[in-house]
């Protein structure tokens, strides 16, 4: 319940776009490993650790980016970007999967803690380059991993995992409007001094 509550906290901090995001993703991250791992549940304990290090990477992406605008900047990836994210998701989730099927002690649902597991990365690394599409890869991540909570008997976790698919519609809305408005007023000033 702690681990799931901070991760509400974090996803809150992550749409405005806070910094503080991070740490919260890092100790929900801790908090969350420790549940999973006792389950056996490779995907969502695996998920956990991709949280914890992204977080750590993640924080200092948004600190210097900060360092520029004073503000976390958010922008579309290009297609390119998004045609590596993609390809490299679902190359990654292959091999993952494949890995759990043939060390079958390491998960008892092989494609789907693969897809959770490779999904989260992709997500939280889209987030730290501050893409829009971060929105979307977690919806991905949550139409499976709520499912996958519930039968696992982590109701609690299925229900705040429901509970992140709302917000994460609500965070797409916000990142999406944001990218629609100028950056900021300081440019438009700057280049009337210059004109």
């Amino acid at each position: 319940m702690i681990g799931n509550l901070l991760g509400l906290g974090a996803l809150a901090l992550g749409w405005r776009r806070s910094i503080w995001s991070w740490p919260a993703q890092l100790l929900s991250g801790v908090v969350l490993f420790g549940a999973f791992a006792t389950g056996h549940l490779s995907g969502l304990a695996g998920k956990q650790v991709i949280v914890i290090v992204t977080a750590i990477w993640g924080w200092f992406q948004w600190q210097r980016g900060r360092r520029d605008t004073g503000e976390v900047q958010v922008r579309f990836a290009n297609w390119t970007e998004r045609a590596v994210l993609v390809g490299a998701t679902a190359l990654a989730t292959v091999g993952v999967a494949l890995l759990f099927t043939h060390y079958s002690w390491m998960s008892w649902s092989p494609w789907s803690d693969a897809y959770i597991f490779v999904g989260t990365l992709a997500a939280m690394v889209a987030q730290a380059r501050g893409w829009v599409e971060f929105w979307i890869a977690w919806i991905a991540v949550d139409v499976v991993g709520v499912p996958l909570a519930f039968n696992s008997g982590y109701a609690f976790s299925g229900l705040t995992y429901s509970i992140y698919f709302v917000l994460v519609l609500l965070g797409l809305r916000t990142w999406w409007l944001s990218t629609r408005t100028p950056r900021t007023s300081s440019t438009a000033t700057l280049q009337g001094a210059t004109a």
